[in-house]
């Protein structure tokens, strides 16, 4: 599929097509080198896999990938998800780390795989925006903190509690290593000069390779800088990683986490500028992605890599430099390997301070200051999912921050669900409207009638919500009840548990003499009480198209 799909696109390959491309290859190339060279360091391995990382995942992800500007490499998200998951396992930057973090990235693109052939793109959805926020905004913290020994040249603990760090960092203040504080704190400056005055301009690029000229001219590194130093030179070859069961399974929850992680990454940027590229674009397809992103860390754990995603800030600047189609992903790749074949002794300079800065601007723009404030104004339930998940990853580490987000989105959802939201209703004068009469006080309601309007699902969960909500409401009516109508426009399914309470309070009305009639039942909800026999045992003519017929049904008798 993916051979016939590049053969009838490369007829119609045009000259300004591959401008673009290459512009844009070569410019992502520019900035994913320096930064792939960073979040390697982030995930507490050497440079060099970093740079593995940011070739042959991109040749992979070409293949399957249904976005032409995804950018795909190393992530700062994924980066400290592997510190997190390998760093249990092994000595950070050993040998045995390197072989988990290949592993690890083997195990993410075989589940990623395996999610995207059985069409487990919905599963994502279970992450509701305001998890997502509070779990990126919390995890941004983290990583900026984890820098710290990095920017001040001080020997601190490698934690996942922020609190630890700072404690630590603010003790030993006092010994911080001047020139690696002083080439840290130009980098920041020289990052936020750019990106504001200058934000075009391959800053990354820019601040590493003038760190790099002032390590060399002014012999920083005798004097303590720490720098990137040898990097092997050569292209990564093809290196299965041993499959230590134990470790398997040890590492399957991080594994699963970066997963999905590195899924949302891809598919929301992805999918906001297949948005802003308009009707004429073309869609991004979520299971392909998850098969795409499954061949890319595949790739990566094969050629001594380690988990990647599509990055976010380098897909934007993929897009804006001009990339029309994946082979400015080829040409971005063709950059990175050039490097590894032929440029390796300019690397060897690069202060790690430097790498360090551009770890903590670029994970800056992952806090969402603005959505707790959007939050309090629109739903406050949502902006308590993101505090708790924001204080639960900065408490309990990244894993079980995701993992309580989660959870409180499904509790969330169940409870809006079993508890859904409901509506008395009333005609609004002089049409046949009817509408919420706490909305509306001036709908009228008809004596002895009861109008109500389920807003959910009809299932076993909301079953005797719905049944408790009648009994409160016809209590609070100042006349005996004759009738009751249910409005069944928002209900979209039903299931047996639900059709068979419905059949129990048609006979307990029946029984009262109380009629009740259901109005406006969609298609497949009244599929569902046909083959049940609900239908013949409510009766058919308890139904009406609308609640305006069904009113005129109980004036008729």
């Amino acid at each position: 599929m993916a051979r016939q799909s590049w053969r009838k696109r490369l007829p119609s390959y045009s000259l300004e097509a591959l401008r673009g491309d290459l512009g844009a290859g070569l410019t992502t190339a520019v900035m994913l080198i320096p930064q792939a060279m960073a979040y390697a360091l982030l995930a507490g391995l050497p440079p060099i896999v970093g740079l593995y990382a940011a070739a042959v995942p991109l040749l992979a992800y070409a293949v399957a990938g249904s976005s032409p500007t995804l950018a795909v490499g190393p992530v700062a998200m994924d980066s400290l998800l592997t510190a997190a998951t390998v760093g249990l396992l092994a000595e950070s930057g050993s040998e045995h780390y390197v072989e988990l973090a290949a592993l690890l990235a083997l195990m993410v693109g075989v589940m990623q795989i395996a999610l995207g052939a059985v069409r487990g793109g919905f599963l994502v959805n279970f992450l509701s925006r305001p998890v997502i926020s509070g779990f990126t905004s919390a995890a941004a913290v983290i990583i900026a903190a984890s820098q710290l020994r990095t920017l001040l040249g001080l020997d601190l603990p490698r934690s996942s509690s922020v609190s630890e760090i700072i404690i630590s960092a603010g003790q030993r203040i006092g010994d911080s290593h001047l020139p690696t504080a002083i080439v840290a704190g130009a980098s920041l400056v020289a990052l936020w000069a750019l990106k504001r005055y200058a934000p075009r301009w391959p800053r990354a690029l820019i601040v590493v390779a003038a760190g790099t000229v002032a390590a060399s001219l002014g012999g920083l590194a005798e004097r303590g800088l720490a720098v990137v130093g040898e990097v092997p030179a050569g292209l990564p070859a093809l290196s299965i990683p041993s499959l230590d069961v134990s470790a398997m399974v040890e590492m399957w929850p991080g594994a699963l986490t970066i997963a999905f992680i590195a899924f949302l990454e891809a598919i929301s940027v992805s999918t906001k500028l297949a948005q802003e590229r308009g009707p004429g674009g073309r869609p991004v397809r979520a299971n392909r992605e998850f098969v795409a992103l499954g061949l890319a860390n595949s790739a990566a754990g094969l050629f001594g890599g380690y988990p990647v995603a599509g990055g976010l800030s380098r897909t934007a600047v993929n897009a804006d430099a001009g990339a029309r189609t994946k082979v400015s992903g080829l040409i971005t790749a063709a950059g990175v390997a050039v490097t590894l074949a032929l440029f390796t002794d300019l690397l060897y300079n690069i202060p790690k301070a430097s790498l360090g800065a551009i770890i903590v601007m670029a994970v800056v723009g992952l806090i969402d200051a603005r959505a707790p404030v959007r939050l309090w104004r629109v739903r406050r339930s949502d902006l308590a999912m993101l505090v708790a998940t924001f204080v639960a990853t900065l408490t309990l580490g990244i894993q079980h921050g995701i993992a309580i987000g989660v959870g409180l989105s499904l509790a969330v959802m169940v409870a809006r669900t079993t508890r859904p939201h409901t509506a008395v209703l009333g005609r609004l004068p002089g049409t046949e409207y009817y509408r919420n009469i706490d909305r509306f006080p001036d709908a009228i309601t008809e004596p002895g009638v009861l109008i109500v309007r389920l807003d959910a699902q009809f299932y076993f969960g909301n079953v005797n919500f719905l049944k408790q909500t009648l009994a409160n409401l016809e209590a609070e009516m100042s006349e005996p009840l004759r009738a009751v109508i249910i409005d069944a426009s928002g209900i979209n399914q039903i299931d047996t548990s639900a059709e068979a309470a419905l059949r129990e309070l048609s006979d307990d009305y029946r029984a009262r003499g109380v009629r009740l009639i259901m109005a406006c039942v969609k298609g497949p909800v009244r599929d569902v009480l046909q083959r049940s026999g609900a239908t013949d045992a409510i009766g058919p003519e308890s139904f009406a198209l609308c609640i305006h017929s069904a009113v005129a049904k109980l004036k008729q008798g």
